[in-house]
């Protein structure tokens, strides 16, 4: 069974910093990408961040410059770096894991991050 754990989340005021973790649990099935995705209240979730087992990684418009997206392939570990955080930034982020030898993807529970003007 797979589970993915994140951790990181918070209260921070802009313009600061908060990294945020995601532990995938460790199974037979090997990890493809894995990514970071994001939701606020009221709108739909979407992708902040995602890297390839190869490092290859993509960025939204929004949070490239600020954030970095880094992975660990031999701990299952993917971890995000967010920097000058703003208010906009506040949502529940979600940690997404795809598998070479599954269909569909895992999440996370999501962790709260709260930035606050």
């Amino acid at each position: 069974q797979v589970q993915l754990v994140e951790s990181g989340g918070g209260l921070v005021q802009a313009g600061g910093s908060l990294t945020l973790s995601c532990t995938a649990s460790k199974t037979s099935f090997t990890i493809n990408t894995m990514g970071w995705y994001r939701q606020a209240p009221g709108k739909q979730r979407e992708l902040v961040a995602r890297i390839t087992s190869g490092g290859a990684t993509l960025y939204a418009d929004s949070v490239k410059g600020r954030f970095t997206i880094s992975r660990d392939n031999a701990k299952n570990t993917l971890n995000l770096q967010m920097n000058t955080l703003k208010p906009e930034d506040t949502a529940v982020y979600y940690c997404r894991a795809s598998y070479i030898e599954v269909v569909d993807a895992y999440w996370g529970q999501g962790t709260q991050v709260t930035v606050s003007s």
